[in-house]
């Protein structure tokens, strides 16, 4: 870990654009920013049905320690999202019920951890929204110094203080801050888009390979069509 820091005047993305890309969800504002951002499969959600955006606050800290979200807890405002890692893996329940207590009061949208977290009847009650690496009761103490609101890695991405960070039950994306008016207007092409293909597809009026002109792609694959005649009989 570099020197512990507390960064307290950090830069979000715009509100409204992170209302409106938690609309679209995590698969279609992933597909829109072109397959970029998405936190691997390792952190689930402990609820189902949630869905939530907003700006990332984040923190750096030891594993088995959760001093740097008792830090963190000041920093937080209206509309963020808390997002934690570990200097090197962890499980432990870090997170609890009285965190998300504090947090709630301060209107943070839910909390996302590479580590672990426990009382989840308590959270699930509270309708406090987490996605976590691992459900465990173990404790943790207060006496290693981390970092809030410094770069992190979360499973693969790399989440910035300000960030969009936008979960739901198919898992998180990050959209980095200075990309979030263009993903939002590219997401709500696809949506656009996805829409008439629905309306189409459910008319029975045309099918997929058709509507998205892939019938010459199979034929330059090499794909052929035979009837069950032929193809018992070997032939290609």
């Amino acid at each position: 870990m570099n020197q512990p820091v507390i960064v307290t005047d950090i830069a979000r993305a715009d509100a409204d654009t992170a209302d409106a890309l938690a609309v679209h969800g995590v698969a279609t504002v992933h597909e829109a920013m072109g397959r970029t951002g998405l936190v691997g499969p390792g952190i689930r959600p402990i609820q189902d049905g949630a869905r939530i955006a907003g700006t990332a606050v984040t923190i750096l800290q030891a594993p088995g320690d959760n001093l740097m979200i008792h830090a963190a807890v000041e920093q937080c405002r209206s509309g963020d999202v808390l997002v934690i890692a570990t200097t090197s893996p962890s499980t432990d329940g870090a997170f609890g019920d009285l965190f998300a207590t504090a947090l709630k009061a301060r209107g943070v949208r839910g909390m996302i951890t590479a580590g672990g977290v426990r009382d989840i009847a308590d959270l699930r009650e509270m309708d406090f929204p987490v996605w976590s690496r691992a459900v465990h009761s173990q404790g943790t103490v207060k006496a290693t110094p981390g970092s809030v609101n410094v770069p992190i890695v979360v499973d693969g991405a790399v989440v910035n203080p300000g960030d969009i960070v936008i979960a739901d039950d198919d898992g998180i994306v990050v959209v980095p801050r200075a990309r979030a008016a263009e993903t939002l207007a590219a997401a709500d092409a696809r949506v656009a888009k996805e829409a008439a293909d629905r309306e189409a597809y459910g008319s029975g009026r045309e099918l997929s390979l058709d509507r998205k002109g892939l019938r010459p792609l199979l034929t330059q694959l090499g794909v052929t069509y035979l009837t069950q005649a032929e193809y018992e009989r070997g032939g290609h």
